[in-house]
Order: C-alpha cells, then sequence, then structure tokens
C-alpha cells in the first residue's frame, strides 16, 4: 500500500498532472489560495557560473488591498548590502554578524551588488527617471538596499500594477546566506522585492547584519538558465526542464502562497528523494546532497520526515508539495537558512554533535513560523527566530530524546533546552526580545536573547501552563494566524487567551480581538502598550518582565541551618532556610524543605523582597531543601547539614 502511495504522489507532481489543477504547489483543499495573494512575480533568469553573475528580466504585479491611494513603491535591494559603503558592511565591522566578519580591508571578492536598469509599470510608462535611493533606518545614502519608484498617478485601491524590471546579480564570495563557495552558487534575495504595505504605511528596511526579512505573499514562477551539469533545488515545485543548443538547460518552478524565491546551484549534488504524506496530502522530500558527503542524504531524508510529521501533530500540517533540503559548501556562511519549502543544513560536520538533525530540524521549523505566520523579522526577530528555536526544544526532544538531542554519546550527552539557556546566559540583560533585530547592543546580544532567551522564557511558560495548554496555545496561534503577519501582541493574547480557558491563569481585564489594538512602537521601536488594559491576565506580570523587559530571574538557597538545642530529654533542631532574589526579575517561588524523617514542608514565597527565611524547632534536623519555582527549569540545591554546618549540591534538572 505504501508503494502505492508513493507512486500516485509521484504522479499527482509530475507537470502534465500540475497543469489541470487550480493550486499545483499546495495540498489546499479545492484547490484554493491559502493566502492573501498580493504579489504575482514571474522571473526569467540566467546564471553565468563562471563569472558569479546572473541576468534577469522580472515582471511583479501588485495587488492594492491597502485601502489607500499608492504613488511611491518601495523596492528591497539587498545584494547591495556587500559592499564597502553598506550599512550592513558598517555593522558588521561595529558589532560583528552571526554569520561572518568583514575587515576593513573589504576584499575584492566579496563585493556583490545589483544593478536594475531598466523599470517600466503598464499604463504608466517608463519610472527609471524616479528610481531613487532611500535609507529609511540610519540615513545612510550610500547603502543602496532599499530603492523607491514614483508613479505619475497614484493607483487606486483594489487595482493592480504591473511592473516590468531588467537587473544583473553579482554575487559575492560566500556571505550571510548568499553568493558562491568554489562551485557551489547559492541564489538567497538575489532579485528587487517590493516591500510590504503593513499597519498603514510601507515596511521596507534596511539590510542591516542582524536582519533577516519580511515580505507579502503570493505566486512566484521562475525560469532558471544553467550549464547541464549543474544540478539546482528551489523554492516551489518544479514545472518542466528544456535542454538548450548552448550547453545550458532552463528549469521552470511554480511557488504559491510564499513570500520568497530561492535556489541554489552545483554540478555536485547527488539527488535522493522521498515521500511523506501528510493530512493534507503528499510531500516530496527532495534531498540535494554533495557527493562528499556520503550518508548525510539518509539523515537529511530521516530528520526531515521526522519533522513533517511532528509539526503536524504538534500545530498543523506543512501544506506544500514539496520541502527541498540543501547540502552547501562546507564553510560557505551558507549553512543553516531557510527559505519558503527550501532549508539548508550542515553536513560538514563529523564530531558528536548532532548538527545536520539539529540545523535540518531548526530550519524546518521556519517554514512554519517565518515561512507560514511571516512575522515581520526586521522589527520583530523572536517571533520567529524564539519561537522556533522553542518548537525545536520540544520535536526534537521528541524526536532524538530531551536530553540527547544535541549530543548523545556513551560518554556525554547534551539536549536543546540547556544548550538554549546557556546562550541565553552569554548576554541576558542589554536587550529585550522585542528590539528591532538591528537595534540591538551587538550581535552576541542579539544571538543570546532572539533564540536563546526567546526559547527559554517560552519553555519557563510551559512550566506554568502545563505542556497540553501549551501546545494548544501555540497550535491555536499557528492556525491563526498563518499567512497574517502577526505582532508580539498577537502571540501573547493568543496565549492568555487559551490559558484563561483552560483554568491555567484568571482573566484581569476584558479581552479584546487579537486582531485589534495592535499597539504603535516607541522611537525604540518597542511597542507601546500603553493604550491597551494594563493585565489581560494574571500571566502579565510574567510577560511583560519576560517579553518587553531585561529583567533576569534568578533565586538562589542562600544558607540552610540546623542547630541543635537541648532540652531535657528531648532533643529539639532549630533550622534556618534563607531564600534569596538574586536578580531583577519577581517570581514566585516555592521551596520545599525535606528533613531526616522523610518528613516535606513546601513554602510559598511570592519572590518580591531580597530575601525570605523560614524557621522551625523539630526533633528532626532540616536534611535537605529544594527549591522549586514554577518554572520549565527547576534549580534544585541539594543541602546535606551536621550540626549547623551545610554542604550544598546545586544540579539542573529540566522536566
Amino acid at each position: 500500500m505504501l508503494r502505492r502511495w508513493i507512486v500516485a504522489a509521484i504522479f499527482a507532481l509530475s507537470p502534465l498532472t500540475l497543469r489541470a489543477q487550480l493550486s499545483i504547489a499546495t495540498n489546499s483543499p479545492n484547490g484554493a489560495p491559502l493566502s492573501e495573494r498580493v504579489v504575482m512575480y514571474s522571473m526569467d533568469a540566467r546564471l553565468d557560473t563562471e563569472k558569479k553573475s546572473l541576468d534577469a528580466t522580472e515582471s511583479l504585479t501588485y495587488r492594492n488591498l491597502t485601502g489607500h491611494p499608492l504613488t511611491t513603491f518601495p523596492f528591497h535591494l539587498y545584494l547591495n548590502a556587500f559592499r564597502p559603503q553598506s550599512t550592513f558592511t558598517y555593522e558588521m565591522r561595529a558589532g560583528g554578524g552571526p554569520r561572518d566578519s568583514i575587515s576593513d580591508d573589504y576584499p575584492r571578492e566579496k563585493i556583490g551588488g545589483i544593478t536594475v536598469s531598466h523599470i517600466d509599470a503598464d499604463g504608466y510608462g517608463d519610472l527609471m527617471p524616479t528610481l531613487r535611493f532611500s535609507a529609511p533606518d540610519d540615513g545612510n545614502m550610500e547603502d543602496h538596499t532599499v530603492a523607491e519608484i514614483t508613479l505619475p498617478r497614484p493607483l487606486a485601491p483594489n487595482d493592480s500594477v504591473t511592473f516590468h524590471l531588467v537587473f544583473h546579480d553579482q554575487f559575492p564570495l560566500s556571505v550571510a546566506r548568499n553568493g558562491y563557495k568554489r562551485d557551489f552558487i547559492m541564489g538567497g534575495q538575489w532579485f528587487p522585492k517590493v516591500g510590504v504595505f503593513w499597519h498603514g504605511a510601507w515596511n521596507c528596511h534596511q539590510y542591516h547584519a542582524t536582519t533577516e526579512f519580511f515580505s507579502d505573499f503570493g505566486t512566484y514562477d521562475v525560469r532558471l538558465t544553467v550549464p547541464r551539469n549543474y544540478v539546482v533545488g528551489a523554492s516551489g515545485v518544479p514545472t518542466g526542464q528544456q535542454t538548450n543548443a548552448d550547453g545550458t538547460r532552463t528549469l521552470s518552478y511554480r511557488g504559491e502562497d510564499i513570500h520568497d524565491f530561492a535556489f541554489a546551484a552545483s554540478p555536485h549534488f547527488k539527488v535522493t528523494d522521498t515521500i511523506y504524506v501528510s493530512a493534507m496530502g503528499p510531500v516530496q522530500i527532495h534531498v540535494l546532497a554533495l557527493a562528499a558527503h556520503p550518508g548525510i542524504a539518509s539523515r537529511y531524508v530521516e530528520i526531515t520526515r521526522k519533522s513533517l510529521a511532528e509539526f503536524e501533530r504538534r500545530y498543523g500540517p506543512y501544506p506544500y508539495r514539496i520541502i527541498t533540503v540543501v547540502d552547501p559548501e562546507p564553510g560557505s556562511q551558507m549553512e543553516g537558512m531557510e527559505y519558503p519549502t527550501l532549508v539548508t543544513g550542515d553536513g560538514s560536520w563529523t564530531g558528536i554533535f548532532n548538527l545536520a538533525e539539529v540545523t535540518v530540524n531548526h530550519e524546518f521549523g521556519h517554514q512554519y513560523w517565518y515561512g507560514m505566520v511571516a512575522s515581520n523579522e526586521f522589527e520583530e526577530a523572536w517571533l520567529d527566530e524564539g519561537i522556533n528555536s522553542y518548537t525545536e526544544v520540544a520535536t526534537l526532544g521528541s524526536i532524538a530524546g530531551a536530553s540527547t538531542s544535541v549530543v548523545n554519546q556513551p560518554y556525554a550527552n547534551l539536549g536543546d533546552a540547556m544548550l538554549q539557556r546557556a546562550s541565553y546566559l552569554l548576554s541576558p540583560d542589554f536587550d529585550p526580545v522585542t528590539r528591532r533585530a538591528w537595534k540591538f547592543r551587538d550581535s552576541l546580544s542579539y544571538g543570546a536573547v532572539t533564540y536563546g532567551k526567546s526559547a527559554t522564557l517560552l519553555m519557563t511558560l510551559e512550566g506554568m501552563l502545563g505542556r497540553d495548554t501549551m501546545e494548544e496555545a501555540m497550535r491555536t496561534y499557528f492556525q491563526r494566524f498563518r499567512f497574517k503577519h502577526p505582532t508580539t501582541e498577537d502571540f501573547l493574547r493568543t496565549m492568555e487567551e487559551v490559558a484563561v480557558k483552560r483554568g491555567k491563569a484568571i482573566a484581569t481585564a476584558p479581552s479584546s480581538s487579537p486582531l485589534e489594538d495592535r499597539p504603535p512602537l516607541t522611537s525604540s521601536g518597542i511597542p507601546d502598550t500603553s493604550s491597551l488594559p494594563p493585565v489581560n491576565s494574571s500571566l502579565r506580570p510574567f510577560l511583560d518582565q519576560a517579553v518587553y523587559g531585561t529583567q533576569v530571574l534568578d533565586y538562589a538557597i542562600d544558607s540552610v541551618t540546623s542547630e541543635p538545642q537541648d532540652e531535657g530529654k528531648q532533643k529539639q533542631w532549630n533550622s534556618t532556610v534563607t531564600l534569596r532574589r538574586k536578580g531583577d526579575f519577581l517570581f514566585p517561588v516555592t521551596a520545599e524543605v525535606i528533613f531526616d524523617d522523610g518528613t516535606k514542608l513546601r513554602e510559598y514565597w511570592d519572590g518580591r523582597d531580597r530575601w525570605m527565611s523560614y524557621r522551625y524547632t523539630r526533633k528532626q534536623r532540616s536534611f535537605r531543601l529544594r527549591s522549586i519555582p514554577i518554572t520549565r527549569f527547576r534549580w534544585i540545591a541539594t543541602c546535606s547539614t551536621t550540626a549547623g554546618r551545610r554542604t550544598p549540591s546545586p544540579y539542573p534538572r529540566t522536566s
């Protein structure tokens, strides 16, 4: 029966069958669009693998669903970040980046760029005279990662306009998810891409050292011409190929309900295909592994299949007909990156870490939070990277074991939860998770907070609510906001709503629709919640500190003493337990005191003061103390006491 499923699925993905269906790239019921398709891209590109360049034409149809007449249209020109004059380069030199660093002497081979040589629009004529660069974030007019064009008259609401562009790309030697390494080429952010009209204004930020991307949903029809010996993986489903007389071939792809298009090309890829059957239909797992990495393809297939199943079980089915996993050149700065329906893995590591599995699971998770939920990664990166790091912990824990998902050796093991927390502690208190991505103190703080802290605070929230409630809240958020570009408040209110419904929190103010009352941003880029109800549920004190604040949650067992008290024949012990708040995060703590005879007493402390002592006079001495904050992480200290002497032995435990 499985073999019949595979044959039927492969047939369903064939070009002849695709032409007969309304939806050829998704498993949408009845073929209906899954998103509000704002843009429609059609591109014809030719890749020069010798010069590491690309020439292309682009037709972009934009539907004005904003409710406003539009005259100015901003475009991202991301490849221009790879120039000495760009804001990206300045920030890389000043504070580094998560993937690379650039010296003062900018290497010539790392220079890349995109040049638009023509742009017009149907009914509007030639628009090249109106093309100008802008720098909405820092005023650097040499940046050139954002350009604007102006129509001679406004585009009315509900009308459409089709732009026609001609452009040339020069790919850099691999830097920050892009470029080439030897004869491997990664085409990421390679075409002029229109900004997003969001919350009443255009949102089109410059490319920064620590920012990723934000775009409207739509369709992509792309024709890519490459040398015949090159194997290509790309966003969307393949819809055909044509062999040309000049030693090249032209490959065609179709993407639907996605917001970007990327490709990878190499003459050294070996193809492995299999089928995963989701609740919505068959999904082709399409792996392109380097011949130099024997055995990596089967690992990619297995972790992708298990990740598809785990994400479907927890949050909902993956709706696209294909997921492509690319094995990039080692040392290329292109390992571990996500694009719609395409991810890059990492097959270069042969040590004790399960790097291939962790990387593919993490990047596949982005198909949900970056790919479908599609929050604004420039302004609220934690809604993608942070939530994705949390779901990585959850799904990898189910797949490979909570304490062995990263390292599983006879002599050592490590779980992803501890790895995320360790990442957070590298730089825990400079920035809130809601900081705009390019406003963080430096790249270390960006990584520690956006990934590590976000995952840790959500694990803590899971400890407060319980796993079942947290999974329902996450599933509700995904189902409600996929293809919607939500904000931090949309996420937090969904968590509160489900927690209140399940009796895990108390509603303390009237709740509003998750789609209403999005707070404006302050000048520092943090949502101004002053216009919202100060508390929506009993979770708000925790959420406000964990999400909008920089406070550190740090409680400790300060001392445990037991002194003998001789009163006749009945020997008594005076025991004192002192707890201490070392950080500035206020959080309730429950301490469990265990006496010699096994008696256990639990003491609740609201955690507001700097310390709290509990005193006992009993026949048994206080033998052991466990501090049990109601969190995902339970920091347990075992204290052995002898006549007032104590020997603390703290060790971490997760639950």
